[in-house]
């Protein structure tokens, strides 16, 4: 999988888990929506994204093995 799809599907998981545990357990978790959303938007016009750092390195150390 390429790492803008692992991207997508990461900030998708953490949108939708965040929702649901601001119904289920507190309010304030839609700050971390939030921040999501926030760092999806600034992505797109800066071209960086510290997920995208963190896969790539998780992928070369895997490469290594």
């Amino acid at each position: 999988m390429k790492i803008e799809n692992q991207i997508r599907a990461f900030a998708g998981t953490f949108i939708l888990v965040s929702l649901a545990l601001s119904q289920l357990h507190s309010h304030y978790w839609l700050y971390f929506t939030a921040f999501v959303g926030l760092n999806l938007l600034q992505s797109a016009f800066t071209h960086f994204c510290p997920l995208e750092i963190i896969l790539k390195r998780i992928q070369a150390k895997e490469s290594l093995k």
